[in-house]
């Protein structure tokens, strides 16, 4: 399963971009996603400098190709407004996060976006993820999406 439970988090208290990719290796390190969280967070980084994985609407969705990771996977979390260079100027409140094994980055990490990025143009879906209140809801909500 791409994500779970315990990818998600309904508030990350993180005030840069750096901070929030770190939570969110974090869970995912703790989840056995990922082998190695410098290297994963190195690898985000890497990819946030060459561009802003900001999509507007005040969504981002970092992601990293690298050996650090297990088994591609998906996470989540809600912040408080964090700058991240965004196209629209504004600041983010929605973060996905994607990793993928380097054997697989041919493909798999486009196919997690293209899904992820299709639905994030809806309203209805990024108010739906604003509003929800529990980790078993987003869950539900997003799993629809990466079917």
């Amino acid at each position: 399963m791409l994500i779970n439970q315990n990818l998600i988090a309904l508030h990350v208290d993180a005030k840069t971009r750096e901070e929030v990719i770190e939570a969110l290796a974090q869970m995912a390190y703790e989840e056995g996603r990922i082998n190695h969280m410098d290297h994963y967070v190195q690898a985000v980084l890497k990819r946030e400098e060459e561009y802003s994985t900001s999509v507007g609407f005040g969504v981002a969705i970092p992601h990293g190709k690298t050996d650090a990771v297990n088994e591609p996977f998906l996470g989540f979390a809600r912040v408080q407004g964090v700058d991240w260079a965004a196209p629209d100027g504004n600041p983010i409140d929605l973060v996905f996060i994607i990793g993928v094994p380097e054997a697989q980055a041919g493909t798999e990490h486009l196919k997690i976006l293209a899904k992820i990025s299709r639905k994030l143009m809806k309203e209805d879906f990024r108010s739906s993820l604003r509003k929800a209140h529990t980790k078993e809801a987003i869950l539900a909500i997003i799993q629809e999406t990466v079917q």
